[in-house]
């Protein structure tokens, strides 16, 4: 069908009927079945009219609209959503957030963090300085080992030493009892799983002491013996045993300590009773430019107690990485292309004449949605409705480009591309809870944005399950488009690809071995996609496929199943488009022939049943 070409001052959707088309499947790859899906081609779309579109199963790739016939299509595919207010990350994606978290305080090496071997490595050996990872492969190194760890114990004894003298000094002023016994200061170095197991900014912790609190025990053994020969003193007891806390205690220790301290490039704080020593951010050397002690003794290299660098070169001072998200409305950007074709060759493995400018564009930059602007009240974001594209900057380098659509329901996700350098951060999952974080945070300016749309679930296709791990998820039935729970439907669909998911009698009335599913096996059925890297998959892998194959002259009418019942179907009421008028279809009945009339009337009829009724009468349909 031809269309105009013309710009739309109305500012409404604007669509071409495309038919049926049959595709090689992007997942299955079946030489047997295909890919059927319905198309469109949008001039212009409004965001409520592509917000009703995604909710009757359609998507979109660039200006393409398509919807799959599911009773048909070899992999049937459920529009999934969740409502971000209800979501609960899993143990999985929460380490995925501290992952990136420890990558940009410094704490994580991006070469380690590459292998399955970095969290175990990172137990057996560590240096005085934070986070360096070692295993002995020589002699050399072995005996470097030794050294290192001499050293560490050697500053142990030098702290223990600085905190009993201390300790001696408060004594003669008075602040503790003269006549108590107290052993030897005991400092201790903080193993990498306490320091997990800390509050956040303990990433910087050495070494720590709990002599407070033998100070205490032993002050209050005394004020026990005090009591029990003169009991006239209660008040001033009580008094007595407040001061003697430990957390008072560590906090009168940590006072002429710190500048002691600061000398030897630490600094002490008191911590719940705890005297905790740590290492200046700024000073804390990267794990890559760690030299053992023999190396630093042949270069000269100066250290603090703590073993950091202190007159290093530039590159071994850790330095805090900035990260950056920008939002910026859909548009060519040639270092974005760049990231894409790299991301293309080599993570998906696709072939170079494949990955061109004009196909990128088609796929990705290229939209019908008409932009609305931010208008300042409750019901538009500051950002405006429309398309995006999020970038995600590691020190202003363009690492993860997520492309996305706000519309007044969702934020619908519909492709993320990201540098294969950072794949050790899982920048897919990041960037679908940095989504959903989104969606709550402008709910404030918007409260009709509620949920985050995640393209669609293919139970039948493995490597697409991950999507159903961000929970609670629900489904579109694609029968009555009523939005179903997952843990409802994925009973059904281990059973069969197509089910009309809002059928309660097949829940009543069918095979009980359908729905007997527990939520211990849902939860272990999704920890086991947890396990998978959803960097690995494309949120919407047929939408390029979708768009680029061309459909078949010769492939028969489909049944009227698919379309539902189109002879009693009324196109009155239709919106078409002839000529730069738009007019309802009862207006233009008789500007037809019979022969043209009859043929458009069918065309009009699958047209409603695909894209309901009421955005039947909203969309222009079209016909040139």
């Amino acid at each position: 069908m031809a269309s105009s070409s013309r710009t739309n001052p109305r500012k409404e959707s604007v669509v071409v009927d495309c038919g049926r088309r049959r595709t090689t499947c992007g997942y299955c790859r079946s030489p047997r079945r295909s890919s059927i899906s319905h198309g469109l081609w949008a001039h212009s779309l409004t965001v409520d009219d592509y917000q009703g579109l995604l909710d009757r199963g359609w998507r979109r790739s660039g200006c393409f609209l398509y919807k799959p016939e599911m009773e048909r299509t070899c992999c049937p595919s459920y529009t999934i959503r969740l409502k971000a207010s209800d979501f609960v990350p899993s143990k999985e994606q929460v380490r995925v957030s501290r992952r990136l978290q420890r990558y940009l305080d410094g704490s994580l090496d991006a070469k380690r963090a590459n292998t399955s071997e970095d969290a175990t490595t990172s137990k057996k050996s560590e240096s005085c300085v934070r986070h360096k990872v070692s295993t002995p492969k020589s002699e050399e190194s072995l005996s470097a080992s030794k050294e290192e760890q001499n050293e560490v114990e050697n500053i142990l004894h030098h702290l223990s030493d600085q905190i009993n003298k201390i300790v001696q000094m408060l004594i003669e002023k008075g602040e503790f009892p003269s006549h108590i016994v107290l052993p030897k200061p005991l400092v201790r170095k903080v193993s990498q799983g306490k320091k997990k197991l800390l509050a956040s900014g303990s990433e910087d912790m050495l070494y720590s002491s709990n002599i407070a609190f033998q100070i205490a025990a032993s002050i209050k053994r005394t004020h026990s013996g005090d009591k029990n020969s003169n009991n006239s003193q209660p008040s001033q007891n009580g008094e007595k045993e407040n001061a003697s806390s430990p957390k008072i205690i560590a906090e009168k220790l940590v006072v002429p300590l710190d500048p002691m301290m600061k000398s030897s490039g630490l600094s002490v704080r008191a911590c719940n009773g705890h005297i905790n020593f740590y290492a200046p951010t700024e000073q804390v050397c990267q794990s890559e430019c760690v030299q053992s002690a023999e190396t630093s003794k042949k270069s000269g290299m100066k250290r603090d107690i703590g073993g950091n660098c202190l007159s290093s070169p530039q590159h071994c001072q850790v330095k805090k990485r900035k990260f950056e998200i920008r939002m910026n409305r859909s548009s060519f950007d040639p270092e974005e292309f760049a990231l894409y074709r790299r991301y293309q060759l080599k993570v998906h493995n696709d072939k170079p004449d494949h990955v061109t400018e004009t196909s990128y564009r088609r796929f990705l930059v290229d939209t019908p949605l008409l932009f609305v602007s931010p208008t300042g009240d409750s019901t538009v974001p500051p950002c405006g409705f429309g398309s995006f594209h999020q970038q995600y900057l590691i020190d202003g380098k363009l690492v993860a480009v997520g492309v996305i659509d706000v519309l007044p329901k969702c934020l619908s996700s519909k492709y993320l591309f990201w540098d294969p350098d950072f794949a050790f951060l899982s920048l897919g999952k990041y960037s679908a809870l940095q989504e959903i974080g989104w969606v709550k945070e402008n709910q404030a300016h918007c409260p009709s944005l509620q949920y985050y749309y995640l393209g669609y679930y293919i139970h039948s296709c493995n490597k697409m399950r991950y999507k159903a791990s961000y929970r609670p998820s629900e489904l579109l039935c694609p029968l009555r488009y009523q939005w179903v729970s997952f843990d409802i439907a994925r009973p059904l669909l281990d059973k069969r690809p197509y089910v009309v998911l809002s059928d309660s009698s097949i829940l009543k009335n069918g095979d009980s071995s359908l729905h007997q599913a527990t939520e211990d096996s849902t939860e272990r059925h999704l920890d086991d996609i947890d396990q998978e890297d959803a960097n690995d998959v494309r949120m919407d892998e047929d939408e390029q496929t979708v768009d680029s194959e061309e459909s078949s002259d010769d492939e028969p009418e489909l049944e009227a199943t698919a379309y539902g019942n189109v002879e009693n179907c009324d196109v009155s009421r239709v919106l078409v488009g002839v000529e730069g008028t738009c007019l309802r279809y009862r207006d233009l009945r008789n500007a037809f022939g019979p022969e043209g009339r009859q043929y458009l009337e069918t065309q009009l009829q699958k047209y409603k049943n695909v894209v309901g009724p009421e955005l039947s009468e909203r969309m222009v349909y079209s016909i040139g």
